[in-house]
């Protein structure tokens, strides 16, 4: 589990109905924040608070307190600050990669659960990084966004048939990439 929490899994860790909790977190009386996609996310913290302040006797112990965590792989510098830039939050780790091969390096210190990742690079390109992290059991877990300047019908069947979770062009809005990393997240 993310280190925050929907609306849904509030109302089954409390027992509830979704449109309780809903008005709790629309009335301000659980502390928020709306995802860059407009979904309210709640921070077990600002929950446990809740709870305490309300004398519910509900522990959260079991939610696992870490950012998600997202690894970028581009070999354009520029990419990498823009992905960087409108993917930060307060509940997000990003990192870099430049080719394929530090991609490989990163994946088991980083341990994302998101890569998005280009498709042509130097040393080893997207196709092969694909193809190794969905035949590895210790990582085929992770999510692939792949985002690339050749968004041909051959490349996306390619990609795809090798276990992305989804394709999109880098001339794609900051909101349809928002959009799809929440999905895929």
């Amino acid at each position: 589990m993310n280190n925050c929490l929907t609306i849904p899994e509030i109302a089954k860790i409390c027992s509830m109905d979704r449109s309780t909790i809903y008005r709790w977190v629309s009335s301000g009386k659980i502390k928020s924040f709306c995802t860059p996609g407009g979904h309210k996310r709640i921070q077990p913290k600002d929950l446990q608070a809740f709870f305490n302040e309300n004398n519910m006797p509900i522990q959260l112990e079991g939610v696992e307190k870490r950012k998600t965590k997202i690894l970028i792989v581009d070999d354009d510098p520029g990419v990498q600050k823009y992905l960087g830039k409108i993917l930060s939050g307060p509940l997000m780790e990003i990192d870099f990669a430049s080719d394929g091969f530090e991609a490989g390096t990163k994946l088991f210190s980083f341990q994302p659960a998101l890569m998005i990742l280009d498709l042509f690079m130097p040393n080893m390109d997207g196709f092969e990084v694909c193809r190794y992290i969905k035949k590895n059991k210790e990582t085929q877990k992770i999510k692939i966004l792949v985002l690339t300047g050749e968004e041909t019908e051959e490349n996306k069947k390619r990609v795809m048939s090798l276990g992305a979770d989804g394709f999109l062009p880098k001339s794609s809005t900051k909101e349809e990439i928002l959009n799809f990393v929440e999905i895929l997240l």
